[in-house]
C-alpha cells in the first residue's frame, strides 16, 4: 500500500444511495443505523468494566476501553456526518474508527506478547489513528487527500491480530470469535463499495447501512468473546448441557 502512491476517496463519496427521509431525517437509514455501534459499545462497557482487573482481561483491557469508547464515538461521528455528508464532517467518522482500530491492536498485542508496554503501545496506536486522520485532511483538498494510512491502520487488524494470535497461542473460543469478527468487517468494506447495487437488489436496504450493521455484528462478535472469558458458563449449567 504504502508502494501504491496516493490513494484518493472517490468524488462522489457523500452520494450515498438512501436518500430516504424518516422522522424527519434525511438519509435515516445512514443516519439511525449507527445506533448499533452504541449499543454494542455500551453493552461491552456495561458488561466488561467492572470486570477490568479480572486475569482474563487485564493485560488487554485499556485497549479494549478504547475501543469501547471508540465505538461509542463512531455512532456519534458517523451520525452527525451522515445527517450532512461533507468532508468537514468526515473528520468526525473517521477519527474513531482509527481510534477504535488502535484500541484492538493495542489489546490483542498486549494478550500475546508478553512483557509488551500497554501505556506506550496505546499511546503509539493512538497517535497513528489521530495523524492518519490529520494526513487525510490536510494533504489535499476537497477530501482528495492521501487515505494510505487511515486504510493502512483499518488493516493491520485484520493481518497482525489472527498473526500474533497464532504466533503466541490465544485460546481456541478468541482465534475463532476474532476470525468471525474479521469476515465481518471484510464483508462491511465489501457492502460499502457497493452501496447502490445493494440497494437496487434488496429495495429498502443500502450497501452503506448493510455496512454499519455488518461492523456492529464484527465487533459485537469481539465483545460476546471478552464477556465469555470473565463470566463462564456456570458448572450447574455446563452440567445440564452434557447430561
Amino acid at each position: 500500500m504504502l508502494l501504491h502512491g496516493s490513494i484518493s476517496q472517490p468524488q462522489d463519496y457523500h452520494h450515498f444511495a438512501d436518500q430516504r427521509i424518516a422522522f424527519g431525517i434525511a438519509r435515516a437509514a445512514d443516519v439511525l443505523s449507527n445506533a448499533a455501534f452504541a449499543l454494542v459499545g455500551v453493552w461491552g462497557w456495561l458488561a466488561l468494566s467492572p470486570a477490568r482487573r479480572h486475569c482474563q482481561l487485564r493485560s488487554g483491557w485499556a485497549g479494549y476501553r478504547l475501543f469501547l469508547i471508540a465505538l461509542i464515538l463512531t455512532a456519534a461521528g458517523s451520525a452527525f456526518y451522515h445527517l450532512e455528508p461533507d468532508n468537514s464532517r468526515l473528520i468526525w467518522d473517521r477519527l474513531p474508527i482509527a481510534l477504535a482500530c488502535a484500541g484492538l491492536l493495542a489489546a490483542v498485542r498486549a494478550e500475546t506478547k508478553p512483557g509488551a508496554d500497554d501505556a506506550s503501545g496505546i499511546i503509539l496506536l493512538s497517535l497513528a489513528a489521530v495523524l492518519s486522520v490529520a494526513w487525510w485532511h490536510f494533504s489535499g483538498s476537497d477530501g482528495s487527500g492521501d487515505l494510505r494510512p487511515y486504510l493502512l491502520l483499518q488493516g493491520l487488524p485484520l493481518l497482525l491480530i489472527p498473526l500474533w494470535q497464532a504466533i503466541h497461542p490465544a485460546p481456541r473460543e478468541d482465534r475463532l470469535a476474532f476470525g468471525i469478527a474479521i469476515a465481518l468487517y471484510v464483508a462491511a468494506k465489501a457492502a460499502e463499495l457497493h452501496d447502490r447495487e445493494l440497494m437496487l437488489f434488496f429495495g429498502g436496504i443500502s450497501g452503506h447501512t448493510i455496512k454499519h450493521l455488518l461492523a456492529a455484528a464484527a465487533a459485537a462478535t469481539i465483545v460476546r468473546c471478552l464477556i465469555r472469558r470473565v463470566k463462564p458458563v456456570s458448572a450447574s449449567v455446563v452440567g445440564v448441557i452434557t447430561s
